[in-house]
């Protein structure tokens, strides 16, 4: 095949197409996705009645050359981020999440962190980007940050471009992009716009190609073998940044939170139970 394809879409597509046996085995992966990468050619021919011949005929006409080729499509794009559930059966998602949150942190350099702290705590103004599943992480990114010292802004805004925020960088500004598997085609260019700033990545294994155009490279793990990727990795990352930026402002920090939240209460935004 020239591209990966959903499977289910080219079932759905050639069923007429198919043999009995063949709509058997394609009424059969229907119902259950998985089998295509949890079952043996020898146990579809056995789940669904029919040979294995008449499994690996299937296959082929789908498009794909084997059995094989059609598990490791759907395994590469779920690699890349597209929503499919290949869960097997003793899957646990908060080993996985523990798993991924492991790795991740295992892997931060010390050195990378002190630094990445330190430009958090007194760069003139930090600017964090997000796009897609990576905005809610920069959102959130901002809301932290915004409790301990000023001039921290998020982009991009909705509906607005970014060339004119991006234009007047400063020289002391830190730049957080973060950007997840299934990133906009627009992020490399952001990337090579950005690439002679001070600018930290904080994005998944498959962003680290990029590693040579930014200043900083925090890499997170984001597997599941359920349709969607876990953001555990990433927002955990997030809290430990923050707290150490407290803790290098210190009194300031903390004289900070404490004039929010006298503000809090004059403006009543905030419940008090």
């Amino acid at each position: 095949m020239s591209a990966p394809q959903d499977i289910l879409a080219l079932i759905e597509k050639r069923y007429g197409d198919l043999s009995p046996s063949a709509r058997a085995i394609a009424n059969y992966i229907q119902q259950h996705p998985i089998a295509i990468i949890s079952l043996s050619l020898a146990e579809l021919a056995s789940a669904t009645h029919t040979s294995k011949a008449t499994v690996s005929r299937f296959f082929r006409q789908l498009g794909f050359t084997s059995h094989a080729q059609a598990k490791e499509t759907l395994l590469a794009l779920r690699q890349a981020g597209v929503p499919m559930d290949t869960r097997q059966p003793d899957s646990d998602h908060l080993q996985q999440d523990n798993k991924n949150l492991s790795q991740t942190f295992a892997a931060l350099d010390e050195d990378a962190l002190v630094r990445i702290t330190q430009q958090l705590a007194t760069a003139s103004r930090i600017t964090l980007i997000g796009f897609r599943n990576a905005y809610p992480a920069a959102l959130h990114f901002r809301q932290q940050l915004k409790q301990i010292r000023s001039t921290v802004r998020l982009l991009p805004q909705p509906g607005q471009t970014l060339a004119e925020d991006l234009c007047d960088i400063a020289d002391d500004e830190v730049i957080v992009l973060l950007g997840f598997r299934r990133r906009s085609r627009l992020f490399g260019r952001i990337v090579k716009a950005l690439e002679h700033r001070n600018t930290v990545l904080i994005t998944d294994p498959t962003g680290q190609h990029y590693r040579s155009q930014v200043a900083e490279l925090l890499v997170c793990h984001l597997d599941q073998d359920a349709p969607f990727d876990s953001y555990a990795a990433p927002m955990s990352l997030i809290a430990m940044l923050c707290n150490r930026v407290y803790r290098q402002l210190g009194d300031t920090a903390r004289q900070r939170t404490s004039i929010i939240s006298e503000m809090y209460d004059e403006l009543q935004e905030l419940e008090r139970k």
